[in-house]
């Protein structure tokens, strides 16, 4: 890989004798990586028996394809091996409220959303109007419940949810050093000037981060790059400016190793922080820190969320009949309408007025004339083993209705919405009339192509 002159030279005098070993991993292959959804059961043994990831109990190494089942149901979701580093290291607990901050592509989202288990609130936001709908997408298609995403800075943010989180993850836009085995069109942009730039701009991202981490919570801090001046240095600096934050041991395993206090001030708590190196470790590079905030009494949460309008009483009668005879159940509370759309919203948020919302909950369907019709979302975010609905269908069924085909089934049972599975998988509501299947899967996420479940 031709690395630029810049970086290595700069990385050969930090390195010294490492820095063989180092630029040299540049030219072996980079690692893929999965996690499996823990909300799906009976998952192919292949999936599950693969190589582990040692740090993350849900991860393994290979390859799933987009274009298949595993991967449209949100069973499985495709992360860099190193990048499960991070949400493994943050770990929220069940019921905790969480903010992604910097979250799109959605990564670091799903697997917070794998400790929380359907609990708490996860807030996710993503400042770029584009990369927060691809954020929407893998946070719908992964199933999550407790969501909130936002369209937001994050110094719009902070006065909403002041000391308001438990966890803080900032996986801040950086110079993506880390990533150039993976990903070398990144090498085009890089230069000196520009990782100081990122640094600039993680300042301003971290100070208002900061303050939305309630008394004894906490802020996981984490970058794709090796440069000091996005790393080290950046919390040295959250040290000096900021003494109610203190830095917590991270766990190292599977070749992760300290954070180098000599490329800062020298302060031995940087050792706390973790670096992914690819010389020494299966995966890209990557660095990792834990702060913490000194204990004390978080403020009351004045204001509650307004967002869309009630449901009429026809709207819950819909709503309430489809729920009692589909899933068996009405287990969502806090429902509101946007416009004709159904959604569940998390409880206790605070007042969105001054913010964007660009979901305010799980997408729970559409009201239609004296009808209502379930949503992707609300299929995706369903456990087939506890729905009264369901119809099993094939594989080949499968690729018709992914391919936004109806299909017909041998024999006509009860005409009305089911929950359809494959595989045990959830992959969207049919609706039944006579032996036919009445298509209702996206149209923008359509496709004819299929990719092998599973490569080594």
């Amino acid at each position: 890989m031709n690395l630029p002159e810049d970086f290595i030279t700069k990385y050969s005098d930090l390195l010294g004798t490492e820095a063989d070993a180092f630029l040299a991993s540049f030219d072996t292959p980079s690692l893929s990586g999965y996690r499996v959804n823990p909300a799906h059961h009976d998952l192919p043994t292949k999936l599950t028996a693969a190589e582990p990831v040692p740090y993350e109990l849900l991860g393994h190494f290979g390859t799933v394809g987009g274009r298949t089942l595993m991967h449209q149901s949100g069973a499985v979701y495709s992360q860099e091996p190193s990048a499960m580093f991070v949400g493994a290291t943050a770990a929220p607990k069940p019921g905790e409220k969480v903010l992604d901050l910097c979250a799109a592509p959605g990564g670091k989202t799903t697997h917070l959303a794998s400790y929380l288990q359907g609990t708490g609130l996860l807030v996710t936001n993503e400042i770029n109007h584009k990369r927060v709908k691809v954020l929407a997408e893998n946070v719908e298609r992964f199933g999550v419940r407790s969501a909130l995403i936002l369209n937001e800075s994050p110094d719009r943010l902070s006065p909403v949810f002041p000391d308001y989180f438990d966890k803080v993850l900032v996986d801040a836009p950086c110079s993506g050093e880390g990533m150039f085995r993976k990903d070398p069109d990144a090498m085009s942009y890089w230069s000196l000037d520009y990782v100081q730039d990122c640094a600039t701009r993680q300042r301003e991202i971290m100070t208002e981060a900061l303050k939305m981490v309630k008394p004894g919570g906490q802020l996981i801090y984490s970058t794709c790059t090796f440069a000091p001046e996005e790393d080290e240095q950046m919390m040295a600096w959250v040290l000096d400016n900021f003494p109610e934050f203190h830095l917590v041991p991270i766990k190292k395993v599977g070749g992760v190793v300290d954070a180098r206090p000599e490329w800062a001030n020298g302060n031995p708590e940087l050792k706390k922080a973790v670096r992914l190196f690819p010389h020494l470790m299966k995966g890209e590079g990557h660095f990792v820190a834990k702060l913490e905030r000194d204990a004390g009494d978080a403020p009351a949460v004045h204001g509650q969320a307004k967002l869309g309008t009630p449901l009429t009483g026809d709207q819950r009668k819909l709503w309430q009949a489809f729920a009692t005879e589909v899933l068996g159940q009405d287990s969502f509370d806090n429902l509101i309408t946007v416009k004709d759309q159904l959604f569940a919203v998390p409880a206790g948020l605070p007042n969105l007025k001054k913010c964007h919302v660009f979901r305010p909950g799980l997408h729970l369907g559409t009201f239609k004339k004296n009808r209502f019709e379930p949503a992707y979302a609300l299929a995706l975010a369903s456990d087939p083993q506890t729905v009264t609905q369901t119809l099993a269908i094939t594989t080949n069924q499968w690729r018709a209705w992914v391919h936004g085909e109806t299909f017909t089934l041998a024999t006509a049972p009860q005409k009305g919405w089911y929950l359809l599975t494959c595989d045990s998988q959830p992959v969207g509501f049919g609706k039944v009339v006579g032996t036919t299947v009445k298509n209702f899967f996206p149209k923008g996420l359509r496709f004819t192509v299929y990719d092998e479940d599973l490569q080594d």
